[in-house]
């Protein structure tokens, strides 16, 4: 299979390295503008004495209708969020299959004529949100989908970096997570937890967020968020920030029937009273959970069926992500229709 990779930083040379471990025979073309030649390493370190181009074997391309050109089966969108679409529209009017790396735009302009598209041609479209293969959060799933719990009466997800440390490789000051042009900011760049709430807890009746940007550090977006979900399973509460330490990403759900804490950092998910339904995980690489959402797009494209984050989820949870910055820009509370 012929695929083509838009952008290969830290996430795009990932997914790179999974499509030649899942299929050593894939043939990897890459549509580049800045062709920065070093290695970043799974555990986001910068390898200098490596070429990536070279080591990928790639068949690098320098604009979009080259690359197209090429005629790839799929294509990962893996640029900056605010340049997702251009790359989006032109791959599915050209045929090709899509993963399109979160958020799928930091907008809603193109995403109806895309899925259009999408829908038009019969393609597979996914969204890439890793958290939803992790082992502790499938578990918690089944869990909540089981009724085990009981109704849910509060839950929590929880979110925690210093946006320096984040890509230790590169200047965070430039990032696409600290620019306003390129999508940035806390609730775009981890999505994941509204895609989370989403996908445990249901639809999103309505938000209401505090926050912006609080720190010292120096961003032209938001860098802390509080925002309080009216979900379909009931009240879900999202705490991110990228300006405190150490390290977090937790969940927290409070049912009639019991309380289940996952901490997705650790790998360990605590179920109470039931404490043989929870999960301890010995070892667990976080690359397993990019191998598996690649592995999960490819089955679709081999097989057929929807993604596990089809293209429709990653734009509800879009609506949902944009309306947390509307609450916060206007200080009140936002229906989703």
């Amino acid at each position: 299979m012929r695929i083509l990779i838009a952008g290969l930083g830290a996430v795009g040379q990932r997914h790179a390295r999974n499509l030649k471990t899942l299929d050593p025979a894939v043939e990897l073309h890459a549509l580049r503008s800045r062709r920065l030649r070093h290695v970043i390493t799974d555990s986001l370190a910068q390898d200098t004495g490596r070429d990536v181009e070279s080591e990928l074997g790639v068949t690098v391309h320098s604009t979009i209708e080259s690359a197209l050109g090429a005629n790839p089966a799929a294509v990962f969108i893996c640029t900056p969020s605010a340049l997702h679409m251009e790359v989006a529209l032109a791959a599915a009017a050209s045929g090709c299959h899509l993963f399109i790396e979160k958020p799928v735009s930091n907008t809603r302009d193109g995403l109806d004529r895309l899925a259009a598209l999408v829908a038009d041609r019969q393609l597979v479209a996914a969204v890439g949100c890793q958290w939803r293969f992790h082992p502790c959060v499938v578990r918690l799933h089944e869990l909540l989908q089981s009724g085990v719990l009981g109704p849910v009466r509060a839950a929590e997800i929880r979110y925690t970096e210093y946006l320096p440390d984040w890509h230790p490789y590169e200047d965070y000051r430039t990032s696409y997570a600290a620019r306003a042009d390129l999508g940035g900011g806390v609730v775009l760049t981890q999505i994941h937890d509204y895609d989370l709430a989403w996908w445990l807890f249901g639809g999103v009746r309505s938000v209401n967020a505090t926050g912006g940007w609080l720190s010292t550090l120096d961003l032209d977006v938001e860098d802390t968020v509080d925002a309080k979900l009216a979900t379909s399973a009931g009240p879900v509460r999202v705490s991110q920030t990228f300006a405190a330490k150490p390290p977090q990403r937790s969940i927290t759900v409070d049912g009639e029937n019991g309380r289940a804490t996952a901490d997705l950092l650790a790998g360990r998910l605590e179920v109470e009273p039931d404490a043989d339904r929870g999960i301890s995980l010995d070892g667990y690489s976080r690359n397993e959970m990019f191998r598996a959402e690649v592995a999960d797009f490819l089955s679709c494209i081999a097989r057929g069926g929807l993604p596990r984050v089809p293209l429709a989820d990653g734009i509800a949870v879009l609506d949902v992500a944009l309306a947390v910055k509307a609450s916060l820009a206007s200080g009140r509370s936002v229906s989703l229709s």
